[in-house]
């Protein structure tokens, strides 16, 4: 995939089989566990395996190495093994990694997983300690003094730039997760299922970094998710219809850093998503207007606003009003912040439900999925569509 040019990776890969444990913030087992429990899920709901996969993907920040997952899983010979950097940011991009073996012959059937415990575990949310010495972290000392120590501190700065920008209040942000809550109280695997939030829930929770309150904020969670992809051709041949995938980019804007990109020019959007969007959008020849449900990585709820704007859903400054006016089925799993933290991959697993008519909120005719990584990092997205 060019920034410049379209590839030819379209349509020639898809995923067969999804994957997960229960989401749960004090798991009762090792990360290695959560992994394997995930991808035995996942095959099986493909209809294959363990000795049916040569390949797999996860994330560097992912515990479980993918020789070790192998080994566990009972997964013999593999000829292809990859890592993806930048947290959240790499859901999307395991899969264009497994699209792009599989596309080539490299390898035949590959699983993408991600597995922590998160909540009982590492809590990502508690920000930076003890890191080692590197050139990405160096950029980290000019926030890390002042007081910028978190996740939520860092994107507070962006965030405080748009409302400004936009002549907007916090309550714009409540859009979003009310939408989530929404969702996730009719999904049986959330964390949050049957509690649903109003708009002066949102306004009531309290202030973690101003102007982001406690309900802008992801979820911890304890759990695991994969997903098998496989050809196109191989994938109508197993147990469900394929997902297939139409477009896969990865994107990293100018005067990137993880998280704390202060420097660029203008702090209201998410120059990273606009790399990724215009990429999905050349490849796969589509427009905002064919996409019928939205997969947007929700860690915080600016971020979801920026990144519909980014991607050409309304204009900037516009996407609190178009949450709110359920222009796009958004987050119908319920997102990160009402069904689990699972770095995006539980997000690409329901757009691959939406696709197969299965999820608990279903988008009648869903045809076309998008689905995004990690924001305020380097990061990537998936359109993914109905076979046929």
């Amino acid at each position: 995939m060019s920034v410049r040019t379209r590839d030819e990776l379209g349509g020639r890969a898809a995923i067969a089989g999804i994957g997960a444990t229960e989401f749960s913030k004090d798991s009762g087992r090792s990360e290695l566990k959560l992994a394997v429990e995930a991808v035995h899920a996942a095959l099986d709901d493909a209809g294959l395996t363990p000795a049916d996969v040569d390949g797999m993907v996860t994330f560097t920040m992912d515990t479980s190495p993918e020789i070790t997952v192998a080994q566990a899983a009972g997964i013999g010979d593999l000829s292809f093994f990859s890592r993806i950097h930048y947290g959240g940011g790499a859901a999307c991009a395991t899969v264009q990694q497994a699209a792009l073996a599989v596309a080539t012959g490299v390898a035949e059937v590959v699983v993408c997983y991600r597995a922590f415990n998160e909540r009982s575990g590492r809590r990502f949310g508690s920000g930076v300690q003890q890191r080692e010495p590197s050139a990405e972290g160096a950029a980290l000392g000019w926030s890390l003094p002042w007081g910028l120590l978190t996740p939520a501190s860092w994107v507070a700065m962006t965030a405080q730039c748009y409302l400004h920008t936009y002549h907007l209040t916090p309550e714009a942000f409540g859009h979003v997760a009310v939408t989530d809550r929404r969702h996730a109280a009719n999904n049986p695997a959330a964390y949050f299922h049957g509690k649903p939030i109003t708009l002066a829930d949102h306004a009531a929770s309290r202030w973690i970094v101003e102007p982001l309150r406690l309900l802008d904020c992801c979820q911890e969670t304890d759990g695991g998710q994969a997903v098998v992809v496989t050809t196109t051709e191989r994938a109508r041949d197993l147990r469900h219809a394929p997902a297939v995938i139409t477009a896969a980019a990865q994107g990293a804007g100018r005067r990137q850093e993880g998280m704390t990109s202060f420097y660029r020019d203008d702090l209201t959007g998410l120059p990273e998503m606009d790399v990724v969007a215009r990429q999905l959008w050349r490849t796969s020849g589509l427009r905002p207007s064919d996409i019928d449900v939205g997969i947007l990585y929700d860690h915080f709820t600016p971020f979801v606003l920026m990144q519909l704007e980014e991607f050409g859903f309304c204009a900037p400054g516009e996407a609190a009003d178009f949450v709110a006016a359920d222009a796009l089925p958004l987050n119908t799993h319920g997102g990160q912040l009402g069904e689990a933290y699972l770095h995006g991959m539980n997000g690409i697993a329901e757009a691959v439900r939406q696709l197969r008519g299965t999820s608990v909120n279903q988008v009648a005719g869903a045809a076309h999925a998008l689905v995004t990584a990690g924001t305020g990092v380097p990061t990537s997205g998936l359109i993914l569509g109905a076979d046929g």
